[in-house]
């Protein structure tokens, strides 16, 4: 058996699960073997040789196919609704099978269409399919957290359910606005206050560019990377959270995305990305 055999046998071993997830993703039968195609390419073409789970690494590969096609199906203003919806991905699980059996129904697949590209991601990868949020953040170039938050608004329209309270927004906001205050202060122990002894800052590759540490722990250190610093950032809600955002001109140029539990502040992810700033659905709330 030659190398391209031997990829194809190890490729078909994850076909089933790769077609329900981009049928999921896309609501089409074609578009879904489209997909799945580009896939194997992509998979013929790697080397996979360090990948102890070919499986997982699969599911992202396919994720982003799928990503990029749902863009381009947004851009062309294209209304996919309705189309193929007889059309069903095969399931070699019947337990799982029986499981989502109402859930990728045509009702379903009509109120995915209306969900933006990364919403609806977040939402298949890791409600139908358990895919952890640390994982879709790196397909979408978004923090975890921010990840969750579009599944989480995902699901409301799926469920149908109102927007949560506006109680939560607020308890954020009041922690983002008095850091931004410790901040530009210069209020190091004011900062200490704030922050979960454990937090973690992190930025992307064009935030490192800019000059910040790829990562940063403890809320010593986070305190000493933003005392006296902040002037030009306003509060904004990015993605349906509160964090900070640097925007000259009115076009943000980086954000802070604020995961905040029992009003502490324990992560912190700059995002600085042309494309993932693009992505970012941005309020500015100001000062």
């Amino acid at each position: 058996m030659d190398e391209h055999d031997r990829l194809a046998l190890r490729f078909e071993e994850h076909r089933a699960h790769l077609r329900a997830v981009a049928f999921r993703m896309l609501g089409s039968g074609p578009e879904a073997d489209d997909a799945v195609q580009d896939s194997w390419l992509r998979f013929s073409r790697a080397d996979t040789n360090g990948v102890d789970n070919i499986g997982g690494w699969l599911t992202t590969v396919l994720a982003r196919v799928c990503l990029d096609m749902l863009r381009s199906r947004a851009a062309r203003r294209e209304d996919a609704a309705g189309e193929h919806l007889a059309d069903r991905p095969a399931d070699d699980d019947p337990e799982r099978q029986a499981l989502l059996a109402d859930a990728v129904g045509p009702a379903l697949l009509v109120v995915l269409d209306t969900l933006a590209p990364a919403e609806r991601l977040s939402f298949v990868l890791h409600d139908m399919f358990a895919v952890p949020f640390d994982e879709i953040g790196s397909v979408l170039g978004r923090s975890p957290a921010a990840a969750k938050q579009l599944a989480h608004r995902a699901r409301n329209r799926v469920d149908g359910s109102k927007p949560a309270s506006d109680t939560d927004l607020v308890r954020q906001r009041v922690v983002v606005d008095a850091f931004l205050a410790a901040s530009r202060g210069g209020h190091f122990h004011a900062l200490l206050v704030l922050l979960d002894p454990d937090i973690v800052l992190r930025a992307d590759a064009a935030g490192i560019g800019m000059g910040s540490p790829a990562e940063v722990r403890g809320a010593a250190n986070v305190a000493g990377v933003f005392s006296g610093r902040a002037m030009g950032a306003e509060v904004a809600v990015l993605d349906g959270v509160i964090g900070l955002a640097w925007s000259p001109g009115g076009r943000p140029k980086v954000v802070w995305e604020f995961t905040i539990a029992d009003d502490k502040v324990v992560r912190i992810d700059m995002v600085a990305a042309t494309d993932s700033l693009g992505e970012l659905d941005l309020e500015l709330l100001g000062n």
